[in-house]
């Protein structure tokens, strides 16, 4: 994957905490108390696929640190994978870190994150979830992830992302 630098979106950041949806409102709290500077930017059209907020973003879809929750089969516990935009994930894979895995609905994904699809962030899941992050993520100099809304992002760096949640680095991808 190529390192992409960061594109300035073009987009305002919303000029005041309220401006933001309730998810992105938390997250923008959780990020403040972690000493985030970069402001949430709000996607004029959906950012639920990758393609989607990259388009909207001006990045590579690469860039798009996306969360896909699964459902750890043994005890219902979340699992969170935060992948780059490009790349399938592998459920075998998967489940070689975590136990066998099971279908999260967006029932399942509401309740245990608090975020619905979309919009879930790498951070701040009403039940703290086993995460795992792609390697492929550490190759690129900036990502963008969901800020608890479908609409919602922020820009941070790996190590940020890495450091956010303390999940471990994995090969999450599915390869040909």
């Amino acid at each position: 994957m190529s390192q992409t630098p960061h594109r300035t979106p073009q987009i305002a950041a919303p000029a005041d905490e309220q401006d933001l949806p309730d998810g992105a409102r938390h997250v923008a709290r959780l990020l403040a108390g972690m000493g985030h500077d970069q402001s949430i930017v709000l996607l004029p059209a959906t950012g639920k696929t990758s393609a989607e907020a990259a388009a909207g973003l001006g990045c590579e879809v690469a860039q798009i640190a996306k969360s896909i929750i699964f459902r750890r089969a043994a005890d219902d516990t979340p699992v969170l994978v935060i992948a780059s935009g490009v790349n399938r994930v592998d459920e075998k894979k998967v489940a070689a870190q975590v136990g066998a895995l099971a279908r999260a609905d967006a029932k399942f994904v509401k309740e245990k994150t608090g975020y619905s699809i979309g919009g879930v962030s790498p951070i701040g899941h009403v039940v703290s979830p086993v995460t795992l992050i792609d390697e492929d993520l550490l190759k690129l100099a900036s990502l963008w992830a969901a800020a608890g809304h479908p609409h919602a992002v922020f820009n941070l760096t790996p190590k940020q992302l890495v450091a956010m949640t303390g999940a471990p680095v994995v090969d999450v991808a599915l390869r040909d």
